[in-house]
């Protein structure tokens, strides 16, 4: 009997998020286990709610020693009937468990991340279509969404993430001012967000639309975030965590990629489209690109008001 799984993330927000369809699989194979979780620190607020998890712990990229050896020693005083490692550093090794699984016994399961994650629990789940990514949210979330979003009941929201974790990602942003106002007559309201290092990005789309705009840039937790995405129609920013976040809560999303594998990282999801430089500069994308994708897509068959 599999009762005692470790399960180890990956850290950025976006590549967390993708790990939670392998999360859901094992909770399907293992009903009745309680997962403990390794996670980077702030990537980790997307388990929180998680019904099914057990600990909660701490790996942070840049602590390869003093943070490190303490969760080594922690973990290393348990053990596990099954360790998934999906980052596979060798550090699922040094632990106590019955059965590893790691990136050196994954099958090949296709391009995608999401795909290749699975690929590592291949040989303890059958074949069957691969679950959605999740964010579990509490009802704490759920209601400052609905105090955000009091006077847009019923209307069509558009959000926006114009920011990212690197320079190389980021579309100019009089391209989304552009943009959204070249499609603001189909939305009622945009929502602007971002953390800390997007509020130049942010309050430059801000100023510069015609459409009403809500900008929640650097105000909100990554949980309260995804709370208010619950109720847009359309999520539309550069290749970063937000998008994924968007398309794990059912939402259509438009991602722009510069350089990159926009097959291999894109949002995991049936209506996540994409407009793509080709690696070369993000800027090589045009407005008219990215419309093209919408109307051959989500103008077709929109997503309008709403919770999904």
């Amino acid at each position: 009997m599999t009762d005692r799984v470790l399960f180890i993330s990956l850290s950025n927000i976006g590549d967390a998020t993708m790990t939670t369809p392998v999360l859901q699989a094992l909770h399907s194979r293992y009903p009745t286990a309680k997962i403990d979780i390794v996670a980077d620190r702030r990537s980790a607020e997307i388990f929180k709610y998680c019904p099914y998890r057990g600990e909660l712990f701490f790996k942070q990229k840049r602590e390869l020693f003093r943070g490190g050896w303490l969760l080594f020693k922690t973990l290393r005083a348990k053990h596990y009937d099954l360790i998934v490692d999906l980052r596979t550093d060798g550090f699922a090794y040094l632990l106590h468990a019955d059965k590893r699984l790691t990136k050196w016994q994954r099958k090949n399961s296709g391009l995608h991340s999401v795909e290749q994650h699975m690929g590592i629990i291949s040989s303890i789940h059958a074949p069957a279509p691969i679950p959605g990514c999740h964010i579990w949210l509490s009802e704490a979330e759920m209601h400052f969404a609905n105090q955000i979003l009091d006077s847009y009941k019923d209307k069509r929201l558009l959000g926006v993430g114009p920011g990212a974790n690197s320079r190389k990602k980021i579309w100019p942003a009089d391209r989304f001012v552009t943009l959204v106002n070249q499609i603001s007559d189909r939305f009622d309201a945009i929502i602007l967000f971002g953390s800390k290092r997007d509020h130049a990005y942010a309050e430059y789309v801000h100023l510069h639309t015609a459409c009403p705009c809500i900008n929640l840039c650097e105000k909100t937790s990554l949980l309260e975030a995804a709370a208010v995405m619950d109720h847009i129609g359309l999520y539309i920013g550069n290749d970063s965590g937000l998008g994924h976040m968007a398309s794990a809560m059912s939402k259509p999303t438009m991602t722009i990629f510069g350089p990159g594998e926009p097959e291999r990282y894109r949002p995991w999801g049936h209506r996540a489209m994409l407009a793509a430089a080709n690696g070369q500069a993000i800027d090589k994308v045009t407005v008219e690109d990215v419309i093209h994708v919408l109307e051959q897509d989500y103008f077709r068959h929109p997503i309008t008001t709403g919770k999904s």
